[in-house]
């Protein structure tokens, strides 16, 4: 299969940037090359906003990238860069990165470059689904689901996902714009629905994303009588008495994971990143 570079920071990823990879997907396997964090003060004259390992973590998360390898060296951000890694086959980048200098870099590299359009990019709706995962003596896993707004998605979301996964496939419920704006004010959520949505399903450790359509603390109970799970997941943030009143009635196991990053990794709350 070829092998697919897209560089770019990834500093702070939002939808448009997951959608390119999962355009880049169909072409072969992604590697996402990306700059450390003195590169991008080289080359940018900044500070990035978040650190090349909690960057890479969460490149490494999106369900449509294969590997993160290391980069050395890197002349600019219209060129290719070096390292221990297999040249790619093919360079993708989005429209409004295209220019004639990258495509002769990839010329001298001998490496296609192909040009994703806005209008190819997949849509919000695409990619969720997923097929069932069996545990190693070939038993279905157990449902596991656990809810939220995941406004301004972070490592801190994806470190969550990643050990509730443990438990069992995991579906994550977000809430709908109208009750995030009831549970937590004007000016939320940032991001609508339909993206939220679609960054949560884009992560590999996500069975699959839904839409609450309920109100107040419990606005996913419809979407819990359609998956019926085995396990409800809370950080210590969510954990409320009305939620564990829920799984004693329903007979739903009810977990409570403390709030840590992945080691290595600073601690993030949306809240404290609004406007970042």
């Amino acid at each position: 299969m070829k092998k697919v570079a897209v560089t770019g920071a990834f500093d702070d990823i939002r939808s448009g940037d997951v959608r390119l990879l999962q355009a880049a997907a169909k072409l072969g396997q992604v590697q996402v090359l990306l700059p450390a964090d003195e590169t991008i003060r080289d080359l940018e004259g900044r500070e990035p906003k978040f650190p090349q390992e909690e960057r890479r973590y969460l490149m490494q998360a999106i369900r449509y990238v294969n590997e993160v390898p290391p980069v050395r060296d890197w002349e600019n951000r219209d060129s290719l860069p070096a390292g221990s890694f297999q040249q790619p086959d093919i360079w993708v980048v989005g429209e409004a990165e295209d220019n004639p200098l990258k495509r002769a870099k990839a010329a001298v590299r001998g490496v296609d470059y192909q040009v994703i359009k806005d209008e190819e990019l997949p849509d919000l709706s695409g990619g969720q689904a997923r097929a069932d995962w069996t545990s190693g003596d070939g038993l279905a896993r157990k449902k596991v689901m656990v809810t939220g707004c995941f406004d301004w998605f972070h490592s801190g979301h994806v470190r969550f996902f990643e050990e509730v996964s443990e438990l069992g496939d995991l579906y994550v419920v977000v809430g709908h714009d109208e009750n995030v704006r009831l549970l937590k004010g004007d000016g939320h959520p940032m991001f609508n629905q339909d993206e939220r949505r679609y960054m949560v399903g884009a992560i590999r450790y996500v069975r699959q994303a839904l839409i609450s359509s309920g109100h107040g603390w419990l606005d996913a109970e419809p979407e819990f009588a359609r998956v019926r799970p085995d396990i409800y997941a809370v950080n210590e943030d969510g954990d409320k008495p009305e939620k564990r009143v829920f799984c004693e009635e329903q007979g739903i196991e009810y977990v409570v994971l403390k709030r840590l990053p992945k080691p290595g990794l600073p601690k993030r709350e949306s809240t404290a990143l609004r406007g970042f």
